[in-house]
């Protein structure tokens, strides 16, 4: 052993408690954590949120989101499921989950040091029963956000809530797509319901909100195939899970940055895009999917181009004994707010 070397290392750190970080950089994230030397926030204790963001709930004053930069919601609603439900309780259940972040360490990236982020509580909406109801509430909440210049980053909830989303936020101008899941999700109208989880890009882009040319749908597979004909015939990309595989991920992500290029892109994250032995708490487990490691290398990709938005959905907990599907939405979610707060197209409203 290096005897020099031995004692730099005691004379650093010997006394150097939890918080005495020496790299500049993380000593900054440290200071934000750390009290007192050694001290910081239990985390099984306080008020459980949104990747541990300060909870402001947004009421009927707007005054909450005038510093704002990314919001975070819950939509806990699941009429629009077509096979199990229980995704209403996946905000609830990814709010559990304690240990997320303060940094993404391949992005290098401090969400909460780099903006003003808030979960603002959940969506409320007026009857559980009325599929059409809530819908148009979602719609209602984020045209708040949008016309506050605030990013929405969101938790399902199944997956029809998307559309409700997409036509707040690309009413003005539609947006290109970032689309992770097992299904393309543009099928039709079921037994007379069009506000169900297997349809809402159909409809965002027939309502002008969403370009298909500007969409790309990456680990579609399983035995729904001849319902997402929609998908292909309107210029949407997809790339289905096996493709991935023979392509390779870094052709995936070159596709995927090619598609959506530099303009306003919104990125959906459905759990059951992964494999079901990484996330069985979902309502339609397809398997075959991709790995979590794939997936956030894929989001991650996405870095320094003008996302404007996001949302996972159809954390289904019930079905998930090991907390494991709740874990991987929380860290695409704390991902996913890396993404917003490093938008290069966005000043954030504390240096404006």
């Amino acid at each position: 052993m290096d005897k020099q070397n031995l004692e730099r290392l005691r004379q650093k750190y010997g006394n150097a408690e939890g918080g005495d970080v020496f790299d500049p950089h993380f000593a900054t994230i440290a200071a934000q954590q750390f009290k007192g030397g050694s001290k910081r926030k239990w985390p099984f204790a306080g008020l459980p949120t949104l990747i541990g963001a300060p909870y402001h709930p947004l009421g009927d004053d707007d005054a909450v989101l005038r510093d704002l930069d990314i919001g975070l919601y819950g939509v806990p609603m699941d009429l629009g499921v077509t096979n199990r439900s229980g995704a209403r309780f996946g905000p609830r259940a990814v709010r559990q989950v304690e240990r997320i972040g303060p940094m993404d360490h391949a992005l290098g990236i401090t969400p909460l040091a780099r903006s003003v982020l808030a979960d603002l509580g959940d969506v409320p909406m007026s009857s559980r029963y009325d599929l059409a109801q809530c819908h148009a509430e979602i719609e209602a909440y984020i045209d708040r956000l949008v016309k506050a210049d605030v990013m929405p980053l969101g938790v399902g909830g199944d997956h029809s809530i998307s559309l409700s989303i997409l036509r707040a936020l690309g009413r003005n101008k539609p947006v290109g797509m970032v689309h992770i899941d097992a299904h393309c999700d543009t099928s039709g109208a079921y037994e007379g319901a069009k506000f169900h989880h297997g349809g809402p890009f159909r409809l965002a882009v027939l309502d002008g909100v969403l370009d298909p040319q500007r969409t790309i749908q990456i680990g579609i597979r399983g035995g729904a195939e001849y319902l997402w004909e929609f998908s292909f015939d309107s210029g949407m990309t997809v790339i289905h899970a096996d493709e991935v595989d023979r392509m390779g991920l870094d052709a995936v992500i070159a596709k995927a940055l090619d598609v959506i290029g530099d303009g306003p892109t919104y990125v959906s994250f459905d759990v059951d895009s992964l494999d079901p032995a990484f996330t069985p708490g979902t309502g339609t487990p397809e398997v075959g999917g991709l790995t979590p490691r794939e997936a956030l290398a894929i989001i991650r990709s996405l870095q320094g181009r003008n996302i404007v938005g996001a949302d996972v959905v159809e954390v289904a907990p019930q079905y998930d004994a090991t907390t494991n599907t709740a874990q991987v939405a929380a860290q695409v979610l704390f991902t996913l707010a890396c993404l917003l707060s490093a938008n290069p197209r966005r000043v954030p409203k504390a240096e404006r």
